[in-house]
């Protein structure tokens, strides 16, 4: 992933949460995306890793639980404020630098497609200061390389308390590759996310 030298015009975008994990994810985003305020004023776009051959459900999941609309990315979907989008199965998701979502079908990274790296590097270099990388348990070290690009551009991260993760690889790994602004439980990831988006 190529990085900008010069700091792009953002204004024009949302600030745009980009979060991602694995194993035992699906329990975390329970704790963080029902806690989220109909107000809230970000976009979310969250990667999980998902078989390939399997329709996701995460939608189905998650949209009676939330205040805010829940759909899966469509290519070239423009980011919305207040809306959260699920990454489809066999789909790597990128951030485009006019604010799009794009879908592509480019080999695996560390096995995963979609891949939390590539998310969270398309979201360093299209939003800068205006994304917030947030990673959450996972049994690989995807998303470790992306967490330490959006470090470097100046986003907000945060990382699962590997204490507090299902699996503690993915957020250990993370924490080895950058140092980041929060470390918290599943439980508390919410309301900073809301305090942050508001404050």
């Amino acid at each position: 992933m190529t990085m900008h030298l010069q700091p792009r015009d953002t204004r024009h975008l949302p600030q745009t949460v980009l979060m991602g994990g694995s194993a035992g994810s699906v329990e975390a985003l329970g704790l963080i995306l029902p806690s989220l305020p109909a107000s809230f004023a970000a976009a979310v776009v969250i990667v999980v890793h998902l078989p390939a051959s399997s329709p996701s459900l995460l939608v189905d999941i998650f949209a009676p639980r939330m205040a805010l609309p829940v759909t899966e990315v469509h290519d070239k979907v423009q980011l919305s404020a207040g809306h959260v989008y699920f990454a489809p199965p066999d789909y790597h998701v990128l951030v485009e630098p006019e604010g799009e979502l794009t879908l592509n079908d480019d080999p695996p990274v560390h096995f995963c497609r979609p891949a939390i790296d590539l998310l969270f590097e398309s979201g360093a270099d299209a939003l800068g200061k205006k994304a917030v990388g947030v990673l959450l348990t996972g049994a690989n070290h995807d998303g470790a390389a992306g967490m330490a690009a959006l470090a470097a551009a100046g986003a907000v991260t945060i990382v699962q308390d590997p204490a507090d993760a299902q699996v503690p690889l993915m957020p250990s790994c993370a924490l080895k590759a950058t140092p980041v602004d929060h470390i918290l439980p599943a439980r508390e990831i919410g309301p900073a996310l809301a305090a942050l988006v508001h404050g």
